[in-house]
């Protein structure tokens, strides 16, 4: 799927936002390796601090359907204000994302496409963990 198609799906998302707060409102949309596009998008909480962001969203979507290894990512707002993932956003990416996974962002004038690695210099991975401690689920 290209760039511009992606943008295309986060923009569609932004009306079910829920934004009373803020006013702000923004829509994302997740491409998994297999092509399925999962969608988010921003709820606000009064508290501000329990508010879910689109790409949170997204991502917890897919990994509820058993999906875990992303292409892109395309971030839009109603603003259409080139809107990046904010460093928590960048941070969930990076949990299931190397550093040349794309993040697409909608702008008045086109599509601005950034890498993670890009985004995220340095980021916290499961390596910087005590490795002595077994990761696999055990619920």
């Amino acid at each position: 799927m290209d760039p511009e198609e992606l943008v295309e799906r986060a923009r569609d998302s932004i009306p079910s936002a829920y934004a009373p707060y803020s006013g702000y409102y923004v829509g994302a949309a997740l491409l998994s390796a297999d092509g399925t596009v999962y969608t988010g998008c921003n709820v606000e909480n009064a508290n501000y601090s329990n508010s879910l962001h689109a790409e949170e969203v997204a991502v917890g979507k897919a990994v509820n359907d058993g999906v875990q290894d992303f292409d892109a990512i395309a971030v839009s707002s109603a603003a259409r204000d080139g809107v990046t993932p904010c460093g928590m956003c960048r941070q969930t990416l990076a949990e299931f994302c190397d550093g040349a996974f794309e993040v697409h962002c909608d702008t008045e004038d086109g599509v601005r496409t950034y890498t993670l690695d890009t985004l995220l210099p340095d980021t916290i991975s499961a390596a910087h963990l005590d490795t002595e401690t077994e990761t696999e689920d055990t619920r």
